[in-house]
């Protein structure tokens, strides 16, 4: 009985190895079996106050997204959205998503912020500035920001 045992511990402990070997076995390489993107994807993680995601929304409308269409039309971002959390723990209720091209695209550069300077206009920067001062940071709370890179498999 006792060497029966034995015979199926060594069987369960062969099995067993054998499962967690296979992982590493298969492991996909970079590249050949998938490629990171070079776009760069940015959340950012927003808890908006109880009631108050209409007027936020209103305030992004008129700051964020405008300046983003100005930031697309210059090639600086290649897309933009906002996405409400329906259900979850509600420690975040509205994720906002900027594509950059590249990494390099969150590189500091004067020439690229003259460009959108010119383009969005130093009246705008002002008002979207006080905006967020006297609007946002008394109806939100910015919870973290996360930088993704997306990764397409090979065929």
């Amino acid at each position: 009985m006792m060497n029966a045992l034995k015979k199926a511990g060594l069987a369960c402990a062969a099995a067993t190895a054998m499962t967690l070997s296979a992982p590493a076995a298969a492991q996909l390489q970079p590249w050949e079996d998938y490629t990171p993107q070079e776009t760069v994807v940015e959340l950012t993680f927003v808890k908006v106050d109880e009631g108050q995601l209409g007027f936020y929304l209103e305030g992004l409308k008129e700051t964020w997204a405008k300046a983003n269409e100005v930031a697309k039309e210059l090639g600086q971002i290649s897309s933009y959205g906002i996405y409400t959390v329906p259900y979850g723990s509600n420690e975040v209720n509205l994720v906002l998503r900027v594509n950059y091209p590249n990494m390099a695209s969150l590189d500091p550069d004067k020439a690229e912020y003259d460009k959108f300077l010119e383009a969005w206009g130093e009246a705008n920067l002002q008002e979207n500035n006080k905006t967020v001062r006297e609007l946002y940071n008394s109806i939100r709370k910015i919870q973290g920001v996360r930088i993704l890179r997306p990764i397409e498999f090979n065929d």
